[in-house]
């Protein structure tokens, strides 16, 4: 790709602090704050979201065990794609038509099709996949899990939540977003936690804390759209809700293609190998890279979309690569420095979390986790498809690449176990990543510069030969060789790309200096 002159760093050699506000300032809506901002918030709710995931992660993998994690995560996969069905592609719309700039008739037709209207259609589908479903289990003597009927009920409660948590996304009250979501994770926590502790050491126990907190947090959602949403019979407008329909019914499936290559693989696990013990190995070690997704990948999405749609909105392609520039320059040595290190010491954070018992899950973690770390790069560089509201291309996209991996799984699994899931979604999200930068318009498109990237590899490769050739000067601890690992990383990785790089010291600084908006 060629690069103009919009798309370079200033000087190429001086990120200084106007590249990180100057072009965001200026297509801010007054009392909108900017997206370093935002990403300050959604990024300190995932940390918090993740302390209480290094709470809950090691507490419920030693108080289960594999086969009740893998009932857990079983299930969980079923619920993700009925969630997305059910949701209708509501929460795309609301991210990609929110009325910017209006107030008044604009926001309750808004809120009455792009929200109202898609929930109250999906609760009625809902309901009728439930009255199907009590009759095959009650007249059919099918039997279905406690666990399942738990997931089933919980439907339209995780609709409602997500489709919430979209308006806060899209209107960016990513303050209130921070809180909820942090409430919830630790109000689910304690539920699931004390459900286990209490009644019994079961996924049911678990998931049935889970469903409580759920219900809480609903409670103060709808108090809050209540109180900010107006809704409108003469508002009703059903080709609003058609027109969301054609742009998100095609991401609805895109998601559920997204869901099984996420999860597809405990599916098959369980289906190939009959056993939930191996899909509670995989289960854990995955979970704990989500953790590492949240923080590096999530947070960041969260932060970025919104801003880039109103950039396109205002300043196009231009306004877009501005701020791709902005995020990819500090997030490429982010994203590799944590990739590296959890490439070497992945393993031992497993089993010094969970408990050596769980050494099974270690390379799982390793190989998932390096790719969550890795993936932002190219989601972020390559994001431009939806802005040209090409759904149905992210859609074939994802399509083939869930494809693969069901493909790559009935291969490597009956051979491999769970490193041969394992093995296939890494190839997977590999070539999503390449694809998606293939496809993006050239205009939008924008990768990390050169001399970031090679700098942040050039430390990352003296990190990885120095922990390979000493192998942690044959400490057997998890926990010192945790330690060890990390003095080394500092020292191999993090000083050298400061030192080397004044343009991420001037950055570190500007972001010392900044006072919160």
């Amino acid at each position: 790709m060629s690069r103009t002159p919009d798309d370079r760093m200033p000087d190429d050699s001086m990120p200084d602090d106007r590249m990180a506000t100057a072009p965001q300032a200026a297509s801010r809506p007054a009392g909108k704050v900017g997206i370093g901002t935002h990403y300050l918030r959604y990024s300190s709710a995932s940390v918090l979201v993740m302390l209480a995931g290094l709470i809950s992660f090691p507490a419920l993998t030693r108080l289960l065990d594999n086969t009740q994690y893998g009932i857990l995560g079983y299930y969980e996969t079923w619920l993700m794609i009925a969630v997305a069905v059910a949701k209708l592609g509501a929460q795309h719309a609301i991210i990609r038509f929110y009325p910017y700039g209006q107030e008044g008739a604009g926001l309750r037709g808004f809120a009455t099709n792009l929200f109202l209207l898609p929930m109250l259609v999906s609760l009625g589908l809902w309901a009728l996949a439930m009255t199907v479903f009590f009759c095959i289990d009650y007249f059919g003597g099918a039997s279905f899990s406690p666990v399942l009927w738990l997931a089933v009920l919980s439907i339209p409660l995780m609709v409602f939540v997500s489709l919430v948590q979209m308006v806060l996304r899209a209107g960016e009250h990513s303050g209130l977003l921070m809180v909820t979501r942090v409430s919830w994770r630790w109000l689910e926590l304690a539920a699931m936690l004390g459900a286990v502790i209490a009644l019994e050491r079961t996924a049911l126990a678990a998931y049935g804390g889970k469903v409580l907190a759920a219900a809480v947090v609903i409670v103060f959602y709808v108090h809050w759209v209540r109180k900010n949403l107006q809704f409108s019979r003469q508002a009703l407008d059903v080709s609003q809700f058609r027109m969301a329909l054609r742009y998100g019914m095609p991401l609805v499936v895109n998601e559920i293609a997204t869901v099984l290559l996420i999860s597809i693989d405990r599916i098959m696990l369980k289906g190939l190998l009959d056993d939930f013990a191996v899909v509670g190995i995989y289960t854990i070690g995955y979970s704990l890279a989500l953790q590492v997704s949240m923080l590096m990948h999530a947070a960041l999405s969260e932060s970025f979309v919104p801003v880039a749609n109103r950039n396109y909105e205002t300043e196009g392609a231009a306004g877009v690569r501005s701020l791709k520039r902005q995020v990819l320059f500090p997030m490429t040595y982010a994203s590799i420095g944590v990739g590296v290190a959890i490439w070497c010491v992945g393993s031992e954070a497993v089993q010094a979390i969970s408990g050596a018992d769980k050494a099974a899950s270690g390379p799982v973690f390793a190989w998932i986790g390096t790719m969550y770390a890795l993936y932002p790069l190219l989601d972020i560089g390559g994001y431009g498809l939806l802005l040209h509201k090409r759904s149905m291309t992210v859609l074939y996209l994802t399509l083939v690449v869930a494809a693969l991996n069901i493909g790559l799984n009935l291969w490597l699994i009956p051979t491999l176990g769970v490193m041969g899931a394992v093995y296939a979604t890494v190839a997977s999200y590999a070539l999503l990543g390449a694809a998606t930068c293939a496809l993006c318009p050239r205009e939008l498109r924008r990768l990390p510069d050169m001399r970031t990237l090679l700098l942040a590899l050039g430390a990352a490769a003296a990190f990885v030969a120095v922990v390979r050739l000493t192998d942690l000067f044959g400490l057997v601890s998890p926990w010192t060789r945790l330690f060890t690992a990390f003095g080394l990383w500092l020292l191999l990785y993090v000083a050298p790309v400061l030192l080397l790089d004044a343009r991420l010291r001037q950055l570190a600084a500007g972001w010392r200096r900044r006072k919160p908006a």
